[in-house]
């Protein structure tokens, strides 16, 4: 069974230079009110692994839109994601102020490579970025040849820590996500030593059905209540 605590008091769970997995599809799905207590925190030097680096505005006014408030503040050292491309600054901390290290990687295969974590693999093969500067990804273990098609293995993708936001979570932390904002929540769930779930909505046990289950409550330890967003 989870533990539902405060927001404060699950971003003290993660310390200066965590490797921290962030669910969202440009923030739709991130856990938000998490992020915004985590951007005041003062922690650094993160490695943060996500989709994309968010938005600078979000859609209800935010001057910077889920993990964007962390890029900002500096925060994160290491951003391992798919796209970049809306978020200036993550270029400008990349390449005119070298305070930002960057690592892209194509999305499915961002996807399956922390499935394959969770899953206990040894890696992913997958033709995507043969022949591109995908084959230099620090992530890219080598190619093979398989009945005549190159390949490239890609390693799994672990985190200390994997931050998920779910529309309605029951109290055993069993998980629903509403419409598209499971995106990478569910995957990340698997694939990290700690596993923190907000929720906009506490449920009791029953109020979702089993078949709407996405993520099960023995993959989440740590639960907290966000609000609706």
């Amino acid at each position: 069974m989870p533990k539902f605590v405060s927001i404060d008091e699950a971003v003290k769970l993660i310390p200066n230079g965590a490797t921290v997995m962030f669910g969202g599809f440009m923030g739709c799905g991130s856990a938000h009110k998490f992020i915004d207590a985590l951007s005041k925190s003062g922690v650094k030097d993160l490695t943060v692994i996500c989709n994309d680096g968010s938005m600078p505005g979000g859609p209800m006014g935010e001057d910077y839109y889920a993990v964007a408030k962390l890029i900002h503040n500096k925060q994160v050292k290491k951003l391992v994601a798919t796209h970049v491309g809306l978020n200036p600054e993550v270029a400008q901390q990349n390449m005119q102020d070298g305070t930002l290290e960057v690592v892209l990687v194509p999305q499915g295969s961002l996807a399956e490579m922390i499935r394959a974590d969770g899953a206990g693999l040894g890696g992913v093969l997958t033709p995507t970025g043969v022949g591109t500067i995908v084959e230099d990804n620090p992530y890219c273990l080598g190619k093979q040849t398989i009945n005549g098609r190159d390949y490239l293995l890609m390693a799994p993708i672990h985190a200390d820590f994997a931050v998920i936001g779910g529309y309605k979570i029951d109290k055993a932390g069993n998980v629903w996500y509403k419409g598209t904002t499971s995106n990478f929540n569910i995957v990340m769930a698997t694939a990290a030593d700690t596993v923190i779930a907000e929720a906009e909505q506490v449920v009791e046990c029953g109020e979702i059905a089993p078949e709407d289950v996405r993520t099960s409550g023995v993959f989440v330890d740590y639960v907290v209540e966000g609000g609706l967003y």
